[in-house]
C-alpha cells in the first residue's frame, strides 16, 4: 500500500516539504519538552530547536500551527491537507498509510480531525465559532488536534475574524490547515496569511494524472490519457470523465455549443440549455443527501409518533425544518455554480485549442476529440477572434464568481461568442 501522499499527483516539492514537517512534528512529540502553552511562537520555537530554523520561504523545515495550501482547481489542495493531517496523526510519524491514525484520518473518522467542507456559497461565523470551540479541546489520541478548512476563500469576514483569533492564540497541539486558490487578499485575508506557512501546489501535468488513473483506478491507458488532457490536470474530473458516461455526455453537449451559435436566438437557446443542464446535474447530485437530511431531522423531531406530545413537537419544529431548507437551498446553488463552472472550463479549453492552432503553436490540444472542429474555428476566426472568444468565457466565469446572476452572465457570453 502506498503512503498517505500517494494520491498527491505531480507535487514532488510540496510532498518533500510536508514529509519534513511531519518528521519534525513527530520529533516534537517524542522530545522531553512540555507541550507549548503560549501559542504559535512556542510551537515554532520547539520546531527550530529540533529541526533548525524553518524560515519563511521553506514550508517543510519545521512544524508550525497554521498552514495554507494554495493552487489552481484540481491541483490537490484538499488532498494535500488531508494527507498532511494523516501524516501528523500517523502512529509512526511517517504517514505510512496503513496504521489506524492514517486510516481514520483519510476515511474521515478520526476523532481529532475536524473537516469543514462548505456546502453553500460561504462559511458563516456561527459555524466557525463552533469549530474553533471544539478545536480548543486536547487531542484524544495524544498527538494533534487538526482543523481542515476546504475552500477557505469562502469564509465571510466575520468567520475569518473568528478564525484569526484562534490562529493568533491557538491551543496547544492544535493545527489549522486551510485550502485556498491563492494568498491574494480576495481569497484569504492578509492577517490570516501572515500567520500561516504557505504550501504552493501547481497543476499536475496530464502524464502524471494519466499514470495515477491507470495505477490506482485500473483505467485503460488510452482512456486515461484522453481524460487527463480533457480535464486539464484536474485529477477528480479526469476520473469522472474516464468512468462516468453521463459526465462524458455533458462534456460533449458543452463542446457542441460553438456549432450551435448561428444567430441571436440560437445564442439564447444555447445559454438556456447550458443553465438547465447545470441545474439538472446539481439537483441530481444533492437530491439523495437532501432527502436523507430531511428524513433524519423529522425522525429526530418525532415524526410519525403517536404520543401525547408528538403533534405539538412537530408544530414546534417548523423553525428547524426551515433552517434545513435554507441550508439545502444554499448547497444547491453552490452545486449549480460548480457544475456550470466545469462546463465553462471545457468551453474555454475549446477556444484555447482554436487559439493555439491559429498561432500554429507547438502545443497539444486539450480536447483531442474536437481538434478538427477547433481547427476549422481557427481558420474562420483567426488568432484575434479566437482570443476574444476565450476571453468572453473567462469573463463569464469571473462575473459568476462576483455573484452576477448565472443566466445573465451566460447569455452575455453566448452573444459575445456569436459576435466574435
Amino acid at each position: 500500500m502506498t503512503d498517505v501522499f500517494g494520491d498527491l499527483v505531480g507535487q514532488d516539492e510540496a510532498v518533500a516539504a510536508l514529509r519534513r514537517a511531519a518528521a519534525s512534528a513527530a520529533a516534537l512529540l517524542r522530545a522531553p519538552v512540555p507541550a507549548p502553552a503560549g501559542g504559535p511562537d512556542d510551537l515554532d520555537a520547539l520546531a527550530e530547536e529540533h529541526d533548525g530554523d524553518p524560515g519563511p520561504a521553506d514550508p517543510g523545515a519545521g512544524m508550525t500551527h497554521a498552514w495554507i495550501f494554495t493552487g489552481p482547481p484540481g491541483s490537490g489542495r484538499s488532498v494535500a491537507a488531508r494527507a498532511f493531517a494523516a501524516a501528523l496523526g500517523c502512529v509512526h510519524g511517517t504517514g505510512c498509510g496503513s496504521c489506524p491514525g492514517c486510516h481514520t484520518t483519510l476515511t474521515g473518522t478520526h476523532a481529532d480531525v475536524r473537516l469543514v467542507v462548505p456546502e453553500g456559497l460561504s462559511i458563516g461565523v456561527n459555524e466557525m465559532r463552533a469549530l474553533v470551540l471544539r478545536a480548543a479541546s486536547a487531542p484524544s489520541g495524544g498527538r494533534w488536534q487538526i482543523v481542515i478548512i476546504e475552500d477557505a476563500d469562502r469564509l465571510t469576514e466575520a468567520a475569518g475574524n473568528a478564525l484569526l483569533k484562534a490562529i493568533e492564540e491557538p491551543p496547544p497541539r492544535t493545527v489549522f490547515l486551510l485550502c485556498a486558490p491563492s494568498t491574494h487578499p480576495d481569497d484569504i485575508s492578509v492577517t490570516i496569511r501572515s500567520r500561516c506557512r504557505v504550501v504552493p501546489l501547481r497543476q499536475p501535468p496530464p502524464a502524471a494524472v494519466a499514470e495515477v488513473l491507470v495505477r490506482r483506478d485500473g483505467i485503460a491507458p488510452d482512456v486515461a490519457e484522453w481524460a487527463a488532457a480533457a480535464a486539464q490536470g484536474h485529477v477528480g474530473r479526469a476520473r469522472r470523465l474516464a468512468r462516468d458516461p453521463e459526465a462524458r455526455q455533458r462534456r460533449d453537449a458543452v463542446l457542441a455549443v460553438p456549432r450551435r451559435l448561428t444567430g441571436v436566438g440560437a445564442a439564447f437557446d444555447a445559454a438556456s440549455a447550458l443553465i438547465e443542464a447545470a441545474e439538472a446535474e446539481a439537483a441530481a447530485s444533492v437530491a439523495e443527501i437532501d432527502e436523507a437530511e430531511r428524513t433524519a431531522l423529522q425522525t429526530a423531531l418525532g415524526a410519525g409518533g403517536t404520543g401525547r406530545g408528538a403533534a405539538g413537537a412537530m408544530r414546534g419544529a417548523a423553525g428547524q425544518l426551515k433552517d434545513l431548507e435554507k441550508r439545502q437551498k444554499s448547497r444547491a446553488t453552490r452545486a449549480q455554480r460548480d457544475a456550470l463552472d466545469r462546463a465553462l472550463v471545457d468551453l474555454a479549453g475549446f477556444y484555447r485549442d482554436a487559439l493555439i492552432m491559429a498561432l500554429r503553436a507547438p502545443v497539444a490540444p486539450v480536447h483531442t476529440d474536437t481538434a478538427s472542429l477547433a481547427g476549422a474555428g481557427a481558420q474562420k476566426w483567426d488568432a484575434e477572434g479566437s482570443l476574444r472568444r476565450l476571453e468572453a468565457v473567462l469573463e463569464c466565469r469571473a462575473a459568476i464568481e462576483a455573484n452576477v446572476k448565472p443566466r445573465i452572465a451566460v447569455e452575455a457570453m453566448m452573444l459575445a461568442l456569436w459576435r466574435g
